[in-house]
């Protein structure tokens, strides 16, 4: 499948047709053209390496969006094996924007929670553009419980813009079905990792991302809300989405320092969707290597650690005096 350039990649695709032309110039009429394809190699390599070592929030906001990026199912089908799709919430419907089920993970049988987008126009809208309903939030709950009862480890793979904001969705309660979730996942008594692989927007990520340890792939986001709808908000504008991507610190390396996430899982130079079976061997070894710490952990301490974790977000202190003055 041919890669699709973002707009920030033209230099090197264009650096890369020139090498092409030259090539195949030397080839075709038998002409010493070596110096020059080395010359235009060297600089591609800068060019590379000068873009994809500086990328803005912005630029890694696209890469996570890029239609060819690797969605849930990709990495199931590659680092899990025995996948076997469960549905219904057992109350409404089944959500085609959340797919979950139970798979093994090495020698280790789990629940694997997803959101999931589609390539084209009709597996967009059969997924609802990964978009889940409150029937998708209900359904992980019950296959969460089901790994409860039979000690079975949680995953849960988090690439949302957010969920479905419809009428619909709102007259099923989507807030009140987050809301369960965020509260029944603090004290599940299982061990749960979670793993934004590419958008992870707003309460619908959330609504499946309290967890033991949280990952993020490199280029993947986290964020309250996505920097078109902030700059829609702010400026009524969506051309500020770049200075809004800047603002609300998304990216895996500013939540790392913030400790909202526990790791960052590196891709392949330019992005996951360049190489689907190495993106998806970093993320299996470290949701591995995560699961086998916390399988060692007491349950009760790992609960109790769990919540702490998610206390701590947003904690902050301002001045020298402030933890003072909040004692006093």
């Amino acid at each position: 499948m041919e890669l699709q350039p973002l707009d920030f990649e033209k230099p090197i695709y264009e650096l890369q047709r020139r090498l092409q032309d030259l090539k195949n110039h030397s080839d075709e009429h038998d002409v010493d053209l070596d110096s020059a394809v080395k010359a235009i190699e060297t600089k591609l390599r800068e060019t590379r390496r000068q873009i994809y070592g500086n990328l803005t929030a912005w630029q890694r906001v696209q890469i996570a969006h890029h239609v060819q990026r690797p969605f849930a199912l990709d990495y199931i089908e590659r680092c899990f094996t025995n996948w076997t799709e469960l549905h219904g919430d057992r109350l409404y419907a089944d959500d085609k924007a959340m797919p979950g089920g139970l798979a093994q993970l090495g020698s280790q049988r789990c629940v694997v929670i997803t959101h999931q987008k589609g390539r084209n126009t009709r597996e967009n809208v059969m997924r609802n553009f990964g978009c889940a309903h409150p029937e998708g939030y209900r359904k992980a709950l019950r296959l969460m419980r089901l790994g409860e009862k039979f000690g079975m480890p949680v995953i849960s793979l988090i690439d949302t813009p957010g969920a479905f904001p419809g009428i619909g969705s709102e007259e099923r309660h989507i807030s009140e079905a987050i809301a369960v979730n965020l509260r029944e996942m603090m004290s599940l008594r299982v061990p749960i990792i979670a793993a934004v692989i590419g958008e992870g927007g707003s309460g619908g990520a959330l609504g499946i991302g309290v967890g033991d340890r949280v990952l993020i792939l490199e280029n993947a986001y986290y964020s309250v809300i996505s920097p078109e709808a902030c700059s829609a908000i702010l400026w009524r504008d969506r051309r500020h989405a770049a200075e809004a991507a800047e603002a609300l610190k998304l990216t895996a390396q500013d939540l790392l320092k913030l400790e909202i996430v526990d790791e960052i899982v590196a891709e392949p130079e330019g992005g996951a969707h360049r190489e689907y079976d190495s993106v998806a061997a970093n993320l299996g070894a470290a949701v591995r290597r995560n699961l086998q710490r916390l399988s060692k952990v007491p349950i009760d301490e790992l609960l109790k650690k769990r919540y702490e974790k998610f206390r701590r977000i947003g904690s902050f202190a301002e001045g020298k005096n402030a933890a003072a003055s909040a004692h006093s």
